[in-house]
């Protein structure tokens, strides 16, 4: 039986959106940087990838044009390797590594790359294509279906009553584990430094110059958080409680890996990662998008016989503090085994990038812990959720 191994990963830093390391590089080369470093460290030529499979939740401008296909010629590929790009929103990345492990399972394909970015600073906001975004016929049969994800954050916190006190609480708790997480090295083996050009604007005049940097760690987790400070932040909504202290941030970077049929890799004296086992996806009310985790894991623990406590390590995409409180509670995650090392709040999050990034962390760390299973999680815009399961390697 045909089984997909993760055999390598690598990722760009993660740059702050707009006034970050990233906010002047190209789409391609953004992705480009990381898919070529998760080949090279999987020892394969790049002509023997057969196709690369890559996340995006904003596929446009910067990001357009089919961007898998731009990423793997930046990449260095040669042109016979075949490029998609997947949309799932949040999940992009995720989905893309579990297309990948579908098409080594079941076509018959021995080598995949996967992956995904989102280059915030160079399509959101005023470059964002907004003409006719929002189908009124579609509205009167789903009136929130283009609910902002801050608003969705917003219904999560009052249906379901978690206070702004403990959404705060978890934003400091990430915020902490992500600086333990740095200071100790644990996002070391992910991270390949990515030079770049920085546009930084003066205050005062509005001039924008220009500066080469090299970026060789995440840039958001800001340490000195307290409490304190994130209580005294001003709520975004009035009389609400989503502040930028207790949601993730805003961010540009990209992960990729590289997906190979087993016992190929065993062949070649490949030692993976881990093996993919299996993606459960699920839908719910648009207006509460937060919640769809809590739907798609047990769909994905029932599929492969497992249950709660079988799980040693999970990661929960921490769109906002709000919905991983809820989707913990709900479904009994231990805390102690939730997002270690932090996670968007404190790490940063690019859309697309951040279910790939989630994973080659999880496999990392669950083979530091020496654990089994690990579990990667997120709600999805639109009212979905999406969960997949993969056993670390021993």
């Amino acid at each position: 039986m045909r089984q997909a191994a993760i055999v390598s990963t690598a990722r760009t830093p993660i740059g702050k959106a707009y006034r970050g390391a990233f906010n002047n590089t190209d789409g391609p080369t953004l992705g480009g940087h990381s898919l070529a470093h998760a080949i090279q460290r999987a020892g394969v030529e790049p002509g023997e990838v057969e196709d690369v499979i890559w996340g995006c939740a904003m596929p446009q401008g910067a990001q357009g044009r089919n961007i898998a296909r731009l990423v793997a010629l930046r990449a260095g590929l040669p042109v016979t390797v075949g490029g998609m790009t997947v949309d799932r929103q949040c999940s992009s990345g995720m989905m893309a590594i579990a297309t990948a492990a579908r098409t080594v399972i079941n076509d018959g394909v021995d080598i995949m790359a996967a992956g995904g970015q989102e280059s915030i600073s160079l399509v959101q906001n005023e470059h964002m294509n907004q003409y006719r975004a929002d189908d009124p016929a579609l509205l009167a049969m789903h009136e929130h279906v283009y609910m902002p994800m801050l608003d969705t954050a917003e219904v999560v916190s009052k249906r379901y009553n978690v206070s702004r006190e403990a959404q705060d609480e978890y934003a400091l708790q990430s915020q902490q584990r992500t600086a333990a997480a740095q200071q100790a090295g644990y996002f070391d083996d992910e991270i390949v430094p990515l030079p770049s050009n920085m546009g930084v604007m003066d205050r005062e005049t509005g001039e924008i110059s220009f500066h080469d940097v090299v970026l060789d760690k995440d840039e958001g987790n800001r340490p000195e958080t307290t409490l304190e400070g994130l209580a005294g932040l001003k709520t975004v909504r009035e009389n609400g409680h989503i502040t930028a202290g207790n949601a993730s941030q805003l961010s540009d970077g990209s992960s990729a890996c590289v997906v190979m049929e087993a016992d190929v890799a065993r062949s070649r004296g490949l030692q993976p990662l881990g093996y993919y086992r299996g993606t459960a996806v699920a839908g719910c009310e648009p207006d509460e998008m937060g919640i769809g985790p809590v739907f798609a894991v047990p769909k994905l623990l029932e599929r492969n016989g497992l249950s709660m406590s079988d799980i040693g390590l999970w990661e929960l995409n921490e769109a906002f503090a709000v919905q991983v409180i809820y989707c913990r509670d709900r479904l009994g995650i231990p805390n102690d085994r939730l997002n270690v090392n932090g996670g968007s709040i404190a790490i940063g999050h690019p859309y697309g990038m951040s279910g790939a990034r989630m994973v080659g962390h999880a496999l990392i760390e669950g083979r530091r812990r020496g654990v089994k299973y690990v579990v990667c999680t997120m709600c999805i815009g639109g009212g979905q959720g999406a969960a997949s399961l993969f056993e670390v390697a021993s």
